[in-house]
């Protein structure tokens, strides 16, 4: 898709990535507090502070709690807030995270996805953002630099839409894309300014039985998230149900709408499908593996292979529609996890992917690989390895082990 507007070039590496579209977003507060492999999102956007480049109050925490907890304060009473953390640090923010969307209030998160402890390890996998899958976030997973840039600012689009009014994690793999340089196309300041807009508030009637905009106000009192006891506690969460489904339709509007200025979109905003049509066999995955399973997809195809790639960027709201539409033709699936759920066997995404298609007429084999934990490296003969498996169980319609581990000493 040919962009509209002019564009900068710059190298960047994924965390400035980041710190440099929410410094395009006319952000009013971040609150952080420095976490490798994240802290330079939040030092470069301190720069930007230093240097009179955004009128933005930057507040530097006691920890990532506070850190959550002082954008939760800000978003309820107006602003646009952004904050950025990783493994531990969102691991302690865990109770915030309830709060926030609870609340409503349309944070936007970058995490730069890294393995909790212990033992202590500072490389990227997906324990972190996958452990608060169930918190109420949205949750987008980026493949490289330049979709990190990009979709931190629709993030904002997303998360303030009226109709959905909640916070969005955007995830890049730690190192892996934090820390790696890339060319990105940067739009210019004005343009991204103009395509978040300023924020738009929904109106409420308040106790005063007054119609006012919903957000804290003096002149115009009304609350959030005090207490909701049995008898109204239930219609709260339900609510954010709804939204979600909301946010299933206004995720692909907005990578519509983004890919009108920038030339780029990321295949439906919810999917990112790779050869997908007529793949009798298909990969499933999220993040900066799916470059890798492209390469080999390619080689494969041309030796007569139809393998395909199923890119998951939005994992919540959950596009199980999509996910079904997607791998319709598909007879062996493998979906690789970056993280683990003990005990359950299999990783998170594999559980929500075989769900979605449990009730389908004409269901593949679905086998699960985890991968990558603490940052190990997956290489192209591993992904190939796993077509390989694929192919065998084409063959033999039938699957030996449903749970494998990718380059683990056994």
């Amino acid at each position: 898709m040919k962009s509209v507007v002019k564009q900068e070039v710059l190298a960047l590496n994924g965390d400035e990535a980041v710190a440099y579209a929410a410094k395009q977003s006319d952000v009013d507060v971040v609150a952080a507090y420095p976490i490798t492999p994240q802290t330079i999102i939040v030092e470069r956007f301190s720069e930007y502070v230093a240097n009179g480049e955004v009128e933005t109050e930057f507040v530097c925490t006691e920890s990532e709690h506070s850190a959550l907890t002082a954008c939760l304060a800000a978003s309820v009473t107006g602003a646009r807030a952004f904050t950025a953390s990783a493994s531990a640090g969102l691991a302690l923010m865990h109770e915030m995270l309830f709060v926030t969307s609870g609340c409503r209030a349309p944070v936007v998160m970058a995490i730069a996805n890294r393995a909790l402890s212990a033992p202590l390890n500072i490389h990227g996998d997906h324990s972190d953002t996958m452990t608060e899958r169930d918190s109420g976030w949205i949750q987008i997973y980026v493949e490289n630099t330049q979709e990190a840039y990009d979709s931190v600012i629709q993030a904002f689009r997303i998360a303030e839409n009226t109709d959905v009014l909640l916070p969005v994690i955007v995830g890049l793999d730690g190192f892996t894309l934090s820390h790696t340089l890339e060319n990105v196309h940067v739009l210019a300041d004005d343009v991204v300014k103009k395509f978040v807009g300023t924020r738009k508030f929904v109106n409420v009637v308040n106790h005063e039985g007054k119609t006012v905009p919903f957000k804290l106000d003096p002149d115009n009192p009304t609350s959030m998230g005090p207490i909701a006891l049995p008898n109204y506690y239930f219609e709260f969460k339900r609510q954010q149900e709804e939204a979600m489904k909301n946010a299933l339709k206004i995720i692909p509007q907005v990578n519509r709408e983004y890919a009108e200025i920038s030339g780029r979109s990321y295949g439906d905003g919810l999917v990112d499908a790779y050869h997908v049509e007529d793949a009798e066999i298909a990969i499933v995955c999220l993040g900066s593996t799916a470059g890798t399973v492209k390469a080999v997809v390619d080689e494969l195809r041309v030796d007569g292979v139809k393998a395909g790639l199923l890119r998951l960027r939005t994992f919540r709201p959950l596009p199980v529609e999509k996910i079904v539409n997607t791998l319709k033709n598909a007879k062996a699936v493998a979906v690789m996890d970056r993280s683990m759920s003990f005990g359950g066997e299999g990783g998170p995404v594999f559980h929500e992917v075989r769900h979605a298609l449990y009730d389908t007429d004409e269901h593949p084999h679905i086998v699960n690989y985890i991968y990558g934990l603490g940052g190990r490296d997956t290489s192209p003969m591993q992904i190939r390895k796993i077509y390989e498996d694929l192919q065998k169980i084409l063959r033999t319609k039938h699957v030996e082990t449903r749970v494998q581990y990718l380059g683990l000493r056994e």
